[in-house]
């Protein structure tokens, strides 16, 4: 095993280990947090309906419906939200000593033996994938990346794998979604009988 490939497999561990310790952060925060900022605007638009007659208007009450669906759904996470936040917090351990072993094999000579740094580095990915749990809230993701590339320290892991911005940061599902919603927009704005809009999609 030469230095550089070692650095590189660090990295990729690193890399997933910090990431699956932010997804379970992000299910703990949705699963602790949502439920009272739903409870929050529903309650707000509500007293703003006894004033403001638009917000008793049915797609305002089809949307606090959605609230209490989703409502119902975090629901089913409450339980195990133990679970998620103490997986976050091994994980993030395990981050921490991959990046130890990771700056202490960059400080070593390249002709160096490192069969001892290779074990330890199969000990913490043994204990990545035991400590890892696959069942996340919807969204989730999306979060994770929030907190993983703009919240964490990841100098070490980039100077291996080069993050770049919308191939790595940003989350393909999310890219998909925006892209979506304007194809809606663009035949929402065409059907309405917008003709500079359908020129420019055309």
């Amino acid at each position: 095993m030469t230095k550089a490939n070692l650095l590189k497999m660090i990295a990729e561990t690193g890399y997933n280990c910090g990431f699956g310790a932010k997804r379970n952060f992000a299910t703990f925060d949705l699963v602790e947090k949502a439920p009272g900022w739903l409870s929050f605007i529903s309650l707000a638009v509500g007293i703003y309906a006894l004033f403001v007659p638009s917000f008793s208007a049915t797609h305002v009450g089809a949307i606090m419906v959605l609230f209490g669906i989703t409502t119902l759904y975090i629901g089913f996470y409450q339980q195990d939200k133990g679970k998620y936040d103490e997986a976050g917090k091994e994980l993030t351990r395990c981050f921490h000593d991959l990046r130890a072993l990771y700056y202490r094999v960059q400080s070593m000579p390249d002709n160096s033996d490192f069969t001892p740094l290779l074990d330890a580095h199969k000990l913490l990915c043994d204990q990545y994938l035991n400590v890892t749990v696959s069942k996340q809230i919807f969204l989730s993701d999306w979060y994770a990346h929030f907190k993983f590339f703009w919240q964490q320290q990841i100098e070490w892991i980039d100077e291996q794998k080069h993050f770049k911005f919308l191939r790595d940061m940003v989350p393909l599902s999310f890219s998909v979604s925006v892209l979506l919603v304007i194809a809606i927009l663009v035949a929402i704005g065409c059907c309405s009988g917008f003709p500079s809009i359908c020129k420019i999609a055309s």
